[in-house]
């Protein structure tokens, strides 16, 4: 019984060294976008988690990688979890999202070609690829609410 549960922890904190829980309000996007990278090249496949208005987030860093090459869809798990809100201190559910991506088969070769750009260069390539997606899906429903606020 120890044995089996010492195994779960274990497994537990090995699944837990390649997944990201992506917030749309501590860090850039590219930060992301970046740690996926290094996930992946660490463990071959990483794990994208969030919850409710973050989830666009999760799917854009998602669309990206795989845009570029980098990363194929594994799995793509949707749930609703309970929390606690803050400022009613009740329960509420907010929606999940998990999606599990994997090296693509020309990862290396496309790390390694970015590596021998500039620094400057890449990013500058990764926003202006970011800029155009956003500019054919147009604003997502809270880039809306917020438009609608601002009127």
């Amino acid at each position: 019984m120890a044995v089996e549960a010492a195994q779960m922890a274990g497994g537990d904190a090995l699944a837990q060294k390649n997944r990201i829980q992506v917030s749309n309000t501590k860090k850039p996007i590219f930060f992301y976008i970046n740690l996926a990278k290094r996930y992946m090249q660490q463990h071959d496949e990483v794990q994208l988690s969030a919850l409710g208005l973050a989830i666009t987030t999760v799917v854009t860093i998602a669309e990206i990688l795989k845009n570029n090459g980098l990363a194929t869809e594994k799995k793509v798990l949707i749930s609703s979890v309970g929390v606690k809100d803050e400022n009613k201190g009740r329960m509420i559910q907010k929606a999940k999202i998990e999606i599990v991506l994997v090296k693509s088969e020309n990862f290396d070769t496309l790390m390694a070609a970015h590596s021998n750009k500039a620094p400057t260069e890449t990013a500058a390539a990764t926003a202006a690829d970011y800029k155009q997606e956003q500019e054919q899906t147009g604003p997502t429903d809270d880039e809306k609410i917020a438009q609608a606020v601002a009127s």
